[in-house]
């Protein structure tokens, strides 16, 4: 606890300076405190230019930032959080400290000479790394190092968005994609801390400020339910078409990769040129969109043009987070969906802000599948209590829409590309690459759901297994029995406590023989008993049992699997 209070303390002050560092270097680049505000105006410091100068700004910051990059710490290019990901489900929550330093002058550079990226990747990255840091240095578990991970996150988010409960959320939900009392508590103390500092230097002011929204009529929830499908879509198109750029950007270039941010540039001038809005985050444009200053063609103009330039400006090896761009983009979305149900329904259908601001929780819970995250932090970042409903609802089936779209997030998406499964081995484990059917176990005689308790419990002491398969009176399988199920019921032994091994059997979730270890293994630890039976793939029989120790054994076969995979 006490490391998780140092851990905030340290991404509060890491976000100080990294917002700084934004600061500065857009005014010396552009010349503006945030130019996305004054779009189209000139540079003070070379007013000759005129608008013209979004065309050599870019390549500027990427003749700084490419080099630095390139040379010093390489996963600090793009949008951060992947690595994160990576670092907590594969590498022991192990960050190299030079990400920090590194991540921060470079996102800052890119930010501020036009990137059109968002700082949250940046600091989640840079907060990780200090945890990481300090857990090295005080020579923490593997489990603290990733919960120490965690609370550099929590913290990192929690200062730069002045959102505490988001940080929380976002850490535990993204980051370590668990819920425990030990991980709340810690990523709280992390948050509370990094907010303390962030809120003395930024002010306690909510990120924007929405007109009064009530929800007069139940149409209205229908509207919103729709929106939130929508935003699914273009939320995962997002995914799509920033990795497809990426692969054009990939294809296309064929110098080397520090000189590689400074020649996109020129690509990424000529996008800010058509289209100054998309410099650097775009705070004040994504207000105006909530207050209904666009008309329908110009927002959806912006909608697109954030794609483009988001998306060139990580393909070009630019850095920078993707949850601001996704923000835009749904409060465009939001907003010109808005203006035409006005159109269609008015008097209706409440006020625009309302669905730029269910617009942007539902596009990003559509791209990265964090809808708890999508809530509150639309929640904390607006202070508008009244919109949670239609919030949630939309959040809601914007997730379950981008389940049915696609296996992958925003995140994993760009693992997945290079190879990694977040839910499969690590790259030299030793165990994982096996298939289950190589290490399955017989299968232990299955109780009848007829079985009363008083002998199951005398089956299950003698089994050697801390649960059994169960089947009905066809032999079809009905699920798994525990020990301590058993034990637990007949200790309680009132009139209505189940007397059958049927009303206390449950259905884990399936491993099947063909399945890979690896993914077996999650489904193996979250059991209640000590193994789980393995599925035939086609009729869904069980044919085997998988337990730790018939786990543990392919640590004998993995040489023997490796050498076949090579022939």
């Amino acid at each position: 606890m006490a490391l998780a209070v140092v851990v905030g303390a340290g991404a509060g002050v890491g976000s100080v300076v990294f917002r700084w560092c934004i600061k500065t270097f857009t005014r010396l680049l552009s010349g503006h405190a945030d130019y996305a505000a004054s779009p189209g105006a000139g540079n003070p410091h070379a007013p000759w230019l005129g608008p013209y100068f979004v065309l050599l700004a870019p390549v500027a910051g990427g003749l700084l930032y490419g080099p630095l990059v390139n040379r010093f710490a390489k996963e600090a290019r793009g949008h951060g959080v992947p690595e994160v990901m990576l670092a907590v489900a594969q590498r022991g929550g192990r960050i190299s400290p030079k990400v920090a330093v590194v991540k921060t002058l470079a996102s800052a550079l890119c930010i501020g000479s036009g990137g059109s990226v968002g700082r949250e990747g940046p600091i989640v990255q840079i907060g990780s790394a200090l945890g990481s840091t300090l857990g090295r240095v005080t020579k923490a578990t593997e489990g603290r190092m990733k919960l120490l991970v965690a609370c550099g996150a929590a913290g990192g988010i929690t200062a730069t968005f002045n959102a505490p409960l988001a940080g929380v959320f976002f850490a535990m939900e993204l980051i370590l994609a668990t819920f425990s009392a030990e991980a709340f508590g810690a990523a709280v103390l992390a948050s509370v801390t990094a907010s303390i500092i962030g809120r003395a230097a930024f002010g306690n002011n909510a990120f924007l400020t929405l007109p009064d929204f009530h929800v007069d009529h139940l149409a209205q929830y229908g509207l919103f339910a729709a929106l939130g499908v929508g935003a699914a879509v273009v939320g995962v198109g997002f995914s799509r078409f920033l990795y497809l750029i990426e692969d054009a950007c990939d294809w296309l270039w064929r110098g080397p990769e520090w000189l590689r941010p400074a020649v996109g540039g020129l690509a990424l001038g000529l996008v800010l040129l058509a289209l100054p809005e998309m410099y650097g985050v775009g705070y004040p444009v994504l207000q105006k969109a909530t207050e209904d200053h666009y008309a329908v063609g110009f927002l959806l103009l912006l909608l697109v043009g954030k794609m483009l330039a988001t998306s060139l400006t990580i393909g070009i090896g630019g850095s920078g987070g993707v949850f601001a761009p996704s923000l835009f983009i749904g409060a465009m979305l939001g907003s010109a969906y808005g203006i035409g149900v006005h159109h269609l329904l008015p008097g209706s259908v409440g006020a625009v802000g309302a669905y730029a601001l269910v617009g942007m929780g539902a596009v990003f819970a559509g791209a990265a599948r964090a809808p708890i995250t999508a809530v509150v932090i639309l929640f904390e970042l607006t202070g508008e209590y009244s919109i949670i409903l239609p919030l949630m609802l939309a959040i809601v089936l914007a997730t379950a829409t981008s389940r049915l779209l696609t296996h992958d997030t925003i995140y994993t998406l760009k693992l997945r590309r290079r190879g990694i499964d977040l839910e499969g081995p690590a790259p030299g484990a030793r165990i994982g690459t096996q298939h289950v059917s190589a290490v399955m176990e017989p299968l232990p005689s299955p109780l009848a759901t007829s079985t009363t308790l008083a002998d199951a419990a005398d089956l299950l002491s003698l089994s050697g297994h801390g649960a059994l398969p169960v089947v009905d009176d066809g032999g079809d399988y009905a699920g798994v029995v525990t020990a301590q199920a058993v034990a637990e019921a007949l200790a309680e032994q009132p009139e209505d406590a189940p007397t059958r091994v049927g009303q206390l059997a449950e259905t884990p979730a399936p491993v099947l023989a063909d399945q890979p270890l690896a993914r077996a293994l999650h489904a193996l630890l979250s059991a209640a008993g000590t193994g789980v039976p393995v599925l035939d793939a086609e009729h869904g029989k069980p044919i085997g049992w998988l337990s730790h120790q018939s786990a543990l054994r392919a640590v004998h076969t993995a040489p023997l699997t490796k050498a076949a995979g090579g022939s």
